[in-house]
């Protein structure tokens, strides 16, 4: 069939490290040889880090934060809580992880304003009142949000 796109929803979740990496391995030999896109979707964030090129974060179905150099800091707070949890196998890179507060509104009935702002720190009247749209922020980067995270 040959296709140029290929969705792939958690297809190394639950598996050994050993078989991800031989899936992760024919998976960059397909793309290399047919020229193939992905849209990856994944909850390991360290394996989209090393995989993708680009990174589309949603929450409650909408896109908080796009990031086309996967190296870059983070802006939206929930990607940079998303990323601080990764586990890190040296114990010199591990981090506290830091819990989120407060419900996970429900998708049936959001909120008038950000929907990620009753869990965030960062959250201003204006966040609870309006909510963000996406857009340009540092190169390269989107971010749905009034007080983005500045590294």
């Amino acid at each position: 069939m040959e296709p140029d796109l290929l969705i792939l929803d958690e297809p190394t979740a639950s598996l050994d490290v050993s078989i991800q990496a031989q899936i992760i391995s024919l998976l960059q030999e397909l793309q290399a040889s047919m020229g193939l896109t992905y849209i990856f979707i994944s909850h390991d964030l360290g394996l989209v880090r090393y995989f993708c090129n680009r990174i589309v974060v949603m929450y409650l179905g909408s896109v908080v934060e796009e990031i086309r150099d996967t190296k870059s800091p983070t802006q939206h707070p929930y990607t940079t809580t998303l990323m601080a949890s990764t586990f890190a196998p040296d114990i010199r890179r591990r981090k506290d992880l830091v819990a989120l507060e407060g419900e996970i509104p429900s998708p049936f009935n959001l909120p008038t304003g950000c929907a990620f702002a009753g869990r965030c720190n960062r959250a201003s009247e204006r966040c609870r009142s309006e909510r963000p749209t996406l857009a340009p922020a540092r190169e390269g980067q989107f971010v749905a949000c009034f007080d983005p995270v500045l590294a």
